[in-house]
């Protein structure tokens, strides 16, 4: 019996002659937060489901909590919790009356039933709104709400599929303070995302691109490993003209838009000050920082595309 909480092998899904998800290997530890990141498209949604025993795999194997997730499919419901990007709650009901039907679901009845359901209110903060029609909830009030659903039953093993898709920056942090306290009861996360920023909360990630693992390992392990020339970020009043003016130049490795700033990658930080200078840039900030889970994605696919693959 697998140690893990998930253990993945040459997991596959084609349909027709798309390959959707190809070949990928992954093992997640019990009682951390795993990020499986990567763009729209690359994968993330169809693995989830394959590992929630909603779609069958067309080769490969995946044990998910000790069960086989094509060969013990009921057992492996009773263990894991999953949130879908549509949230899938009954928006004619209210917050309570969803509540109680996800309880039945998963089988939580009696006095459990009201204390996870009491547990449930109090950590989405939905105290005050049980009888809300969940169609008149705003979007980060809904995303809290199925949050709530998915761990009546208290699954060890939690699957969230673009959680916090749609919603406000806001409503985003504080749907991740509410998987801190389920990471703080050794509740396993699993969490598909393409928001950067938010794949720096977990304890390991999974790169996927083009339905390919290209990368895995921590936080601070993908930049520190897949980063390692100097970052600079460059501020100025054209942007778009200073990316042409330095996109092709010797001394510059790459140059990619961040918001409002550029960032300008190089072997050689002082040559690349020289060549930002020489082109007649009116640079506003030019200062070297720490690259950014962004910033080493961008250089994995570069590393990728210059090998081929």
């Amino acid at each position: 019996m697998s140690t893990h909480a998930v253990e993945v092998e040459g997991l596959t899904r084609c349909f027709g002659d798309f390959v959707a998800v190809d070949h990928i290997d992954l093992r997640v530890e019990p009682g951390t937060v795993f990020g499986f990141l990567g763009p729209n498209g690359a994968g993330k949604s169809t693995t989830i489901r394959m590992l929630c025993g909603i779609l069958r795999p067309t080769s490969g194997r995946a044990v998910v909590g000790g069960f086989d997730i094509s060969a013990q499919t009921d057992q492996l419901k009773n263990r894991i919790g999953y949130m879908s990007q549509k949230f899938s709650l009954y928006e004619d009901l209210t917050v309570e009356e969803n509540l109680h039907f996800f309880a039945g679901v998963y089988g939580v009845y009696g006095a459990q039933r009201e204390a996870r359901i009491a547990w449930a209110l109090e950590m989405a903060d939905l105290r005050g709104r049980e009888t809300m029609a969940t169609a008149a909830l705003a979007g980060g009030w809904r995303q809290r709400l199925a949050l709530g659903c998915a761990v009546l039953h208290e699954p060890p093993i939690l699957f969230l599929d673009e959680p916090t898709s749609g919603v406000d920056p806001a409503s985003r942090r504080d749907f991740w303070e509410m998987i801190g306290v389920l990471a703080e009861r050794r509740t396993t996360v699993f969490v598909t995302t393409h928001f950067m920023d938010e794949a720096e909360h977990c304890d390991e990630l999974a790169l996927i691109y083009g339905g390919r693992i290209v990368a895995a390992g921590s936080p601070s392990q993908l930049k520190r490993e897949h980063v390692s020339q100097a970052l600079l970020e460059l501020e100025c009043a054209d942007l778009m003209g200073a990316y042409a003016a330095l996109k092709h130049h010797a001394a510059i490795a790459d140059v990619a838009l961040f918001g409002n700033a550029l960032h300008v990658t190089a072997a050689d930080e002082a040559a690349a000050r020289v060549a930002i200078a020489a082109s007649g840039i009116a640079v506003r900030r030019l200062e070297r920082i720490e690259p950014s889970l962004e910033d080493a994605f961008v250089a994995i696919i570069q590393e990728r595309a210059g090998n081929g693959a």
